[in-house]
C-alpha cells in the first residue's frame, strides 16, 4: 500500500489532499502555528517553490498534540499560514499523529527511522517525512532539522 492511499482531507474539508500528491515527491510535515519552530514555514515554502516544477510538494499536516500549539480553526490556520508566511503548498485537515487517535498516515510513517536511528512516535512539531513518487517513505528528519538543510535538499534531489 502506498502512503498516498490513505484518506486525508484538505484543511478546507475537500477530500483527497494526500491522494492528489500521488506521483509527486512529497515532504509531509506535522505543523503548528504557535511553536518555536513555526518559522520553518518560510523554509518549507522556499523548498516547495524551488522544486515544485520538478514534481515536488510540501504537505503541511496541522496537529494540536504538542502543548496545544495548533489550536486554531481551519480558517484561522489557513489565514495565518497565508498572511504570515505566504504558504501556497497544500495543508491537510488537523489530525493526531501519536496515540490511540493516530491517523493511518502516521501509523505508516512513524516506523521509519531518521538518520540518528529514531523511529516511533512523533517527537514534536515539524517532524518531516520525505515520500517518493511511488508512496514509499524515503527519509525522516527530526523537528530541528531545517527544511533547507543540506541533508533534506540532497534527499529531495535524489528522490526527484
Amino acid at each position: 500500500m502506498s502512503i498516498y492511499d490513505n484518506e486525508l482531507a484538505a484543511l478546507d474539508g475537500t477530500p483527497g489532499v494526500l491522494s492528489a500528491q500521488d506521483g509527486k515527491v512529497t515532504l509531509v510535515v506535522n505543523v503548528a502555528s504557535k511553536c518555536g519552530l513555526t518559522p520553518q514555514y518560510e523554509q518549507l515554502q522556499a523548498v516547495h517553490d524551488r522544486f515544485a516544477e520538478q514534481g515536488f510538494t510540501v504537505l503541511g499536516v496541522p496537529c494540536n498534540q504538542f502543548l496545544e500549539q495548533e489550536p486554531g480553526t481551519p480558517d484561522e490556520i489557513a489565514s495565518f499560514c497565508s498572511a504570515t508566511y505566504g504558504v501556497t503548498f497544500p495543508l491537510a485537515e488537523k489530525i493526531e499523529v501519536n496515540g490511540d487517535g493516530r491517523h493511518a498516515l502516521y501509523a505508516e510513517l512513524t516506523p521509519v527511522a531518521d538518520a540518528d536511528g529514531e523511529s516511533g512516535d512523533i517527537r514534536w512539531n515539524f517532524e518531516k517525512f520525505l515520500v517518493g513518487r511511488n508512496g514509499d517513505v524515503v527519509a525522516r528528519f527530526a523537528p530541528g532539522v531545517l527544511p533547507d538543510d543540506d541533508a533534506v535538499i540532497s534527499a529531495i534531489e535524489g528522490a526527484l
